[in-house]
């Protein structure tokens, strides 16, 4: 019997999807629980997968069109059968794999919003919506939704946003002054080659500017010794690897950063402009370089996990991260972020805070380096562990303190 495959319901205030790329062509082979497209929406990227085998032998929906939540995509079924009629689902569905990413908007509307046949805003919007209304103090009630039932969607906040921004420019330009044409882009070369952006990539660079729009940024480095946590781990790897987990520097670093944001609470808080939110919860953002770009799946409740438990927790987030296993509720709500470039060979970096957290803490690599200790020459296992931190939340010194606190952890570990 034919299956219809559904655009499926991906989150909270997520009604519809974006069909980003079929992984099947039509009349191909489907085996049970294989990829079979994949779906965007301005939260997640979903790699969707067959309940059933078969052959595909429809597409309804081409790639780049954005759908409501229930449409059906396609059809799987047996060579020759006849197609289900209807376009409504008959329940089953897709399975989905969804990693972190915002849907890039595509280019604003050439005109300000204005009435329009379509249906306004009813009143629910998505967070992301919420977000930009409010960073960009934009009334909804003015803004025309082009989603189902007159929802805001992104792309209409952010059309409505850069069209009033236009019209601002426009109206503060000096009459006198001429106007310059934009400098065109580069025309490319016989020896170049054009590579478009991924959403992903996008969405990071997105995250990133916004982020530094944000806030203040400010970054103090210190140096750690490595030297008692290495001969901890040297005893104790092997009893961990028996109980499933391995034993790596991240758990440590992550382990002292809980216990000192248990000393330091400041420093797991968010900014507001009607004050400042402590976050009782302690989740630790681990970034996570992955073929595509980069993700941040989160530790929940950090601070109830002993070192064998991060570790296992670290193992199984990393692993499914690079296998796009996350589920959506495994990126989302971070308090505080730890990013270990050091696994790449890098030294010293300033990571970019991860908004709206007060702060994020890099480590470099660790590696043997001659230290001075009691005035003789020592031979340690050192590293550079910078934290960058929201300034309009932390000053230099409480900045330090909390680093400090991580620092005197880690060299004394037992």
């Amino acid at each position: 019997m034919a299956t219809q495959l559904i655009m499926p319901e991906m989150g909270e205030g997520v009604i519809e999807g974006t069909v980003a790329r079929w992984l099947k062509a039509e009349g191909e082979a489907v085996n049970q629980y294989e990829p079979v497209l994949e779906i965007e929406t301005d939260k997640v990227t979903t790699e969707a997968t067959a309940e059933n085998a078969g052959t595909l032998l429809k597409i309804l929906v081409p790639e780049g069109k954005t759908v409501p939540v229930g449409t059906v995509l396609a059809i799987i079924g047996q060579p020759g059968e006849a197609l289900p009629a209807g376009g409504k689902s008959n329940g089953t569905a897709v399975t989905t794999t969804p990693q972190p990413v915002t849907v890039t908007a595509p280019p604003p509307a050439p005109h300000p919003p204005s009435p329009s046949p379509l249906q306004r805003y009813t009143g629910r919007i998505s967070p992301v919506v919420s977000r930009i209304a409010a960073e960009n103090k934009v009334d909804l009630n003015v803004v025309t939704g082009t989603g189902r039932d007159g929802r805001i969607t992104k792309k209409d906040i952010l059309a409505y946003v850069e069209t009033v921004s236009r019209q601002t420019s426009s109206v503060i330009r000096q009459p006198e002054t001429p106007s310059v044409a934009p400098s065109p882009a580069r025309p490319l070369t016989p020896s170049s080659q054009l590579i478009p952006h991924t959403s992903m990539r996008r969405a990071i660079a997105e995250h990133m500017v916004r982020s530094k729009h944000t806030s203040p940024h400010v970054t103090t480095v210190f140096e750690f010794d490595f030297t008692a946590v290495a001969a901890h781990r040297a005893a104790h790897k092997t009893q961990f690897a028996k109980d499933g987990a391995k034993l790596t520097l991240t758990a440590y670093i992550i382990a002292a950063a809980v216990q000192a944001l248990k000393q330091h609470p400041v420093v797991n808080s968010s900014w507001r402009d009607d004050g400042l939110v402590l976050h009782r919860d302690i989740n630790i953002g681990m970034a996570t370089a992955i073929d595509a770009g980069l993700i941040v799946p989160v530790i929940k409740n950090a601070d109830s996990l002993n070192l064998l438990g991060l570790a296992r927790t670290i193992n199984d987030l990393a692993n499914r991260a690079r296998n796009n296993q996350l589920k959506p509720d495994e990126v989302q709500g971070g308090t505080f972020t730890l990013t270990n470039h050091g696994v790449s060979g890098s030294l010293f970096a300033t990571p970019i805070i991860n908004q709206p957290q007060c702060g994020i803490l890099g480590a470099g690599k660790i590696e043997k380096r001659v230290k001075v200790i009691n005035d003789a020459i020592a031979i340690r296992p050192l590293a550079y562990i910078s934290f960058t931190f929201d300034h309009r939340i932390l000053d230099g010194a409480t900045a330090d303190y909390f680093v400090g606190t991580i620092k005197e952890i880690i060299e004394n570990w037992q």
